[in-house]
């Protein structure tokens, strides 16, 4: 593999690519308004597109980092989409976050134009993107995965092979429904302990020392000291778009997910009090009921 394309360059997707770009790959990135400036990229050699038709038809292999499965299936299904130009043989990772049933139907369609499919979502945030050193979860042929592994490895720390298609975005859905629900019950109880006279200082330092401690507290931290929120740069709206896809895949499984659809109530009523919010806002959020 040595032409790459990438689409959807925003803040995980330009550090995917400035890993991508500064070694032995040629980049081509699809032009977007969604996209992060790409002067930096292009300076370090990364071409533009503004057709994914024909960034396909110049690829080796294809990487999406979108929203979600409906920008996926437009990508790839679209007019001018990349399966008018895939290449035979040519890979696509989606390194989104997806529902997987959509994600073993859109495999269905890359194999059925003679391409092969990766799902590739990832954990962590746009800081270890930069740094080259994301988590992925892949579901897909182990096979095609290590022929993989030398681009993924170029921004990726930790690679685990999940299962087939579609485990990879199933893992991702578990992930952060479990990561999301502990943020939103510390921010539910923040603003509950606010408004006891609990001060952010105690609150925090009880916590870390107890049962309530742990990486959804480290990442809330910032915020309840100091209002801080560079240290998770997720928004509320992406947040519940999350949770709302893992009740999809719980429904879809037949399992329990009460606690799943209180979450989701919990964002949906966030996003709607401000819609431009950041995850770790959801304390003053919640708060100001």
């Amino acid at each position: 593999m040595k032409n790459i394309g990438m689409v959807g360059i925003g803040m995980m997707g330009h550090g995917i690519a400035s890993n991508i770009v500064r070694r032995d790959y040629e980049l081509g990135v699809f032009e977007h308004p969604g996209n992060q400036p790409l002067d930096a990229l292009k300076a370090a050699g990364a071409s533009g597109f503004t057709s994914l038709k024909e960034l396909a038809a110049r690829s080796d292999a294809l990487i999406l980092v979108l929203t979600g499965s409906p920008q996926v299936e437009a990508v790839l299904q679209g007019a001018d989409g990349l399966l008018e130009g895939l290449r035979p043989g040519a890979v696509v990772i989606d390194c989104s976050t997806a529902i997987p049933s959509s994600s073993v139907r859109m495999a269905q369609a890359v194999q059925a134009a003679g391409g092969r499919f990766l799902d590739s979502p990832m954990t962590r945030t746009p800081k270890e993107a930069a740094e080259g050193r994301l988590n992925l979860l892949v579901g897909g042929d182990a096979d095609l995965l290590e022929t993989c592994r030398p681009l993924l490895s170029c921004f990726a720390e930790n690679i685990t092979h999940m299962g087939p298609v579609g485990a990879g975005h199933g893992m991702k859905l578990l992930h952060n429904y479990v990561s999301l629900g502990m943020v939103a019950l510390l921010s539910e109880a923040a603003a509950c302990a606010q408004r006891n006279g609990v001060a952010p200082e105690a609150f925090v330092e009880v916590l870390a020392k107890g049962g309530g401690g742990g990486i959804a507290l480290e990442r809330l931290k910032p915020f309840l000291l100091s209002g801080e929120t560079s240290g998770l740069r997720f928004s509320v709206a992406n947040a519940r778009k999350d949770l709302d896809y893992y009740n999809t895949m719980a429904a879809d499984a037949g399992s329990h997910q009460a606690i799943a659809a209180a979450v989701l109530g919990t964002l949906e009523l966030a996003l709607a009090r401000a819609p431009q919010a950041l995850v770790p806002e959801l304390p003053a959020i919640l708060g100001g009921a």
